[in-house]
């Protein structure tokens, strides 16, 4: 039977392992089986105030209670906006005026921003949501299976926000099957099995963190949040991911390079990681040289691709020891994504000449929250498809694809910020 949310992901796992640890931090764990009844009471509350379609904001820290609530929004059927509490408060007003959400869910340390960017962004009729209190509320299955029911694989599942080039919050809106997709396209790349521990780096509302949240539930893999101060202490940083036998990570290249550049490998290695997924910049070689010489064995894979396209769609396997001036190709595009390179006319870029990457399949995202004609901007018709309705959505990236058929990424068409 085809899964068409990824509640039923969520479902299998705690079928096959209710008591493995899900998710970890500093402070708390959560098992799948936990991990569930929590996100049904605070779906349960939720679905029972009725509070239309609109996305519910979470507005919450780096904490393993944050994925709770996250899936108990989707347990009510409604998509979420996850806005790290630690935004500038500017930022987040404008965000807030873009969603302007129907509830916002807080805690005890995001409450006083929340209630003050409410007020800023001049958003009245919200309710507030305390997740403490959410957390205790009364399971009913008969609501969530009535949400359940009406639920459909197209439905939104959450709006990420991104800045891109104009520095103005888009609120991008991703479907439950298009995350499906990416997951499962990114875990085959990856060989990502249900043993495989996981070192999340990002933040909760950042797009890298879509995978360390949602690669547990489909493969019932473990995920632990890394304290964000030891990206600054880069033996602190090795020791924890020791102790917790991390074997996983798909960091941002910055992560990687400050690391390096701070001393890393220097007097302490990593043990069990053996799978290392990079994004979000071109990788250095050096840096990446000495990753490879000191994790021999590791698979190393350069990731592209934006938000709007579920997270990546290209991926590169480092099969060879790179030269320091190296600069990777971007490679080839993920299992349901398809990629072509256009003119400025519309027509479409020859083998081995320069042109705007473009992106179409079942992962492109809904559009832009709230943002008709910014969507319609970039959601376009194939132009070189005349004979039935293809969307795609242009990137803003140029790209080249090579003589063996790899892509390689020429820079933004504009300045990117």
């Amino acid at each position: 039977m085809m899964q068409k949310n990824v509640l039923e992901w969520l479902d299998q796992t705690v079928e096959n392992n209710p008591k493995k640890v899900a998710y970890e931090s500093e402070v708390m764990s959560i098992t799948f089986e936990e991990l569930q009844l929590q996100s049904k009471r605070i779906g349960s509350v939720i679905s029972q105030l009725k509070l239309g379609k609109s996305p519910i904001a979470v507005v919450l820290g780096r904490e393993v209670t944050t994925i709770s609530a996250f899936l108990g929004v989707v347990y009510s059927g409604h998509a979420y906006a996850p806005l790290d509490a630690s935004l500038p408060q500017v930022r987040m007003e404008r965000i807030l005026r873009i969603l302007n959400p129907s509830a916002v869910i807080y805690n005890s340390k995001s409450e006083e921003i929340v209630k003050n960017c409410l007020l800023e962004a001049g958003i009245e009729h919200c309710q507030l949501l305390d997740l403490e209190k959410l957390m205790t509320g009364e399971i009913c299955e008969k609501e969530l299976e009535k949400v359940r029911n009406e639920m459909t694989e197209e439905d939104p599942l959450y709006v990420i926000f991104t800045s891109g080039s104009s520095g103005n919050p888009k609120g991008v809106m991703t479907s439950h099957h298009a995350l499906m997709c990416y997951i499962e396209a990114y875990a085959d790349v990856m060989r990502i099995e249900k043993a495989d521990r996981l070192g999340c780096q990002s933040p909760l509302d950042y797009i890298a963190a879509i995978r360390d949240i949602y690669l547990p539930l489909r493969y019932g893999a473990y995920s632990y949040l890394l304290p964000k101060e030891l990206f600054m202490q880069p033996d602190k940083l090795f020791a924890v991911m020791n102790e917790k036998k991390i074997t996983c990570i798909g960091w941002s290249v910055s992560a990687l390079t400050v690391l390096t550049s701070m001393g890393a490998f220097k007097d302490i290695c990593l043990t069990e990681l053996s799978k290392v997924c990079f994004s979000g910049a071109v990788m250095p070689g050096r840096v990446l040289k000495l990753w490879q010489q000191k994790l021999p064995n590791a698979r190393f894979v350069n990731q592209y691709g934006p938000t709007e396209a579920t997270a990546s769609c290209t991926y590169y396997v480092v099969e060879h020891e790179v030269a320091e001036d190296e600069v990777l190709p971007i490679g080839t595009p993920y299992e349901n994504y398809r990629i072509f390179l256009l003119n400025s006319d519309g027509t479409e870029t020859g083998l081995g000449k320069i042109g705007e990457i473009c992106v179409s399949g079942p992962i492109l995202a809904l559009g832009y929250y709230n943002d008709p004609e910014r969507s319609k901007s970039s959601f376009i018709q194939n132009p070189i498809n005349h004979g039935y309705f293809e969307r795609i959505y242009r990137t803003g990236d140029f790209g080249r694809v090579r003589e063996d058929g790899l892509l390689e990424y020429h820079g933004r068409m504009d300045r990117q910020i």
